[in-house]
């Protein structure tokens, strides 16, 4: 039997006709429109619509990040997900065309509690209400977004759907067979799905680099946020982003003193065709860093196997252990799976003719695999982004860790003897 609950948290104060423009008297209309959130083990949260109006299916998660929204929903490891966001005042700043970090929303559908009725920041463009309606993301508002997530981390991730519209006034027994009816993560191929289709190259030059770049790097985009090849780019790293389809043959036609794997969508125990094009790499010795589902695919090319968290590390405030130098990091991370590692101290590969691994870093929360360190060839990982779009900025060194990489196993001279970039100046200011 469906457990049904009705969250009234909104503000149901009524505006002045005339003190509301034709965009926010839509708004809200939109907001009076009957939602509901429907979890696949029957739990029910009742509220209105937010955004488009219709049907979402997906896995619902959480994700803590007090900041950062429009990141988040546009970040396109979340695809085929309904992102619940804890943090109850949502779309507060607007949006804007600068700090997506994609080419679109990848979110499947949007939960939170209070929606902000209009926007009020400087550099916002329009509200987050109206970006939602005009990509076609079904979301849902007036909902205990705490009690969604108690109940997630109690009963783990689980399938889910939002419904508005006409589709809520189905019953509530049709409305969970739907649910039961999507496809569950597990086994989910996604990757391709948000990759792009052409390759293209990011120049330093473009990001504040005076001279000529240091390096160049293949970077596949299984997902990969905007911020990442920009981080390359700010440190002299010619980026060449190619399709998450690509092959050794692609790869080594950019020439690369290094390759990169992103974070993405999906589960890692699918992207066999990533593996293989990773052992290849490997095998040429070309300098790795991986982030992310990047992580997961190292840890596959060497041998071992992934899992699914019960209810994953999705946020900008995830506490990890820099294993070489005991420091604690706060990071930005997005994930549902991990790698099956052992965790203290070098084992040898069980695929051997890599050599030696080692987990460098590991969750203080819940002992979670966070990074992998080859110790035979050049090549390492983390499970969390970098690249801080949005988040802390605690793990930017490993950017540069990476160049470090690429210098000691390249045999081009390196004439740039400060590798230390600002802190991520050219968009700081933005965050």
């Amino acid at each position: 039997m469906p457990i049904v609950e009705s969250n009234d948290v909104t503000d149901t104060n009524e505006v002045s006709a005339t003190a509301v423009s034709e965009k926010t008297a839509v708004s809200a209309a939109a907001a009076s429109t009957p939602a509901a959130l429907v979890l696949e083990d029957g739990r029910i949260f009742r509220g209105t619509s937010y955004g488009a109006t219709g049907t979402a299916l997906g896995e619902a998660v959480f994700a803590t990040g007090m900041t950062g929204y429009q990141e988040t929903i546009t970040d396109p490891s979340y695809a085929r997900q309904l992102v619940v966001q804890t943090a109850p005042h949502i779309g507060n700043t607007g949006v804007n065309k600068d700090d997506a970090e994609s080419r679109r929303i990848w979110v499947a559908g949007y939960v939170v509690r209070d929606a902000a009725r209009r926007p009020s920041n400087w550099r916002s463009e329009r509200s987050l209400d109206d970006e939602l309606v005009e990509q076609g993301i079904v979301g849902i508002q007036g909902v205990d977004t705490r009690a969604i997530t108690r109940h997630l981390r109690e009963h783990k991730t689980m399938r889910a759907g939002i419904f508005s519209g006409d589709a809520v006034r189905a019953t509530d027994k049709e409305l969970v067979d739907t649910v039961l009816a999507s496809a569950p993560m597990e086994g989910s191929r996604l990757a391709e799905e948000v990759s792009v289709d052409e390759a293209y190259t990011v120049e330093p030059k473009d990001w504040g680099w005076d001279g000529e770049p240091r390096f160049s790097i293949a970077a596949i985009d299984l997902g990969i946020k905007r911020m990442t090849p920009i981080r390359f780019a700010e440190r002299g790293v010619r980026v060449h982003v190619l399709p998450a389809t690509a092959t050794l043959a692609d790869v080594q036609a950019v020439n690369p003193d290094g390759f990169f794997m992103s974070n993405g969508p999906g589960d890692p125990a699918t992207a066999d065709n990533q593996v293989k094009l990773l052992r290849s790499v490997l095998d040429e010795k070309i300098p790795y860093f991986g982030i992310c589902f990047g992580n997961q695919i190292l840890g596959r090319a060497l041998g071992f196997g992934t899992y699914k968290l019960r209810y994953g590390h999705r946020g900008i405030n995830q506490p990890v252990m820099d294993r070489r130098t005991g420091k604690v990091e706060i990071t930005s991370q997005n994930h549902g799976f991990a790698v099956d590692a052992p965790l203290d101290g070098a084992t040898q590969a069980p695929e051997e003719r890599f050599g030696r691994v080692e987990v460098s870093h590991v969750s203080l929360n819940d002992d979670v695999v966070e990074g992998l360190s080859c110790l035979d060839i050049p090549a390492f990982s983390v499970q969390y982004h970098p690249e801080a779009a949005s988040g802390p900025h605690d793990a930017a060194y490993l950017f540069d860790r990476f160049i470090e990489l690429m210098a000691e196993s390249s045999s081009k001279p390196e004439t740039v003897t400060n590798t230390e970039t600002s802190t991520d100046s050219k968009t700081e200011d933005k965050k």
